[in-house]
């Protein structure tokens, strides 16, 4: 296994969470379908499914913990512009921007569902 397919995260409130990565982070929203989100992202897919809908693929219900849970990066050719315009909407930036020794410019923030999101543009190794 060397690829990944998909990236699905969980959410309380599918219609929030599409708002923010479509219109907040300006991905491309490719389809919502039966409690499920879809966004362009290159070879692999980035999805948003409602929790009351992961327990059908679980056999279980979803939980909240209340801390995150994990983090998905997002590259982005301007780190600058993206700042700009997200605390322009009032985006709350939880660190950086950042310059790190493996290469990347970092932004981390929050989407509404408590996720870490990292917005990152790719620079010179340090």
């Amino acid at each position: 296994m060397r690829t990944v397919d998909y990236v699905i995260l969980y959410v309380h409130d599918l219609d929030r969470a599409v708002a923010f990565y479509r219109d907040t982070l300006r991905l491309e929203h490719r389809f919502t379908r039966d409690g499920y989100a879809e966004f362009a992202t290159g070879q692999t897919k980035f999805g948003l499914l409602d929790r009351s809908r992961a327990q059908d693929l679980l056999a279980r219900p979803a939980r909240r913990t209340g801390d995150p849970a994990g983090e998905v990066l997002f590259l982005v050719d301007d780190l600058r512009d993206e700042v700009a315009r997200l605390k322009k909407a009032g985006v709350e930036i939880l660190s950086g921007p950042e310059d790190r020794s493996w290469g990347h410019r970092t932004l981390h923030l929050l989407d509404p569902e408590g996720h870490v999101v990292e917005l990152a543009q790719e620079i010179a190794r340090q």
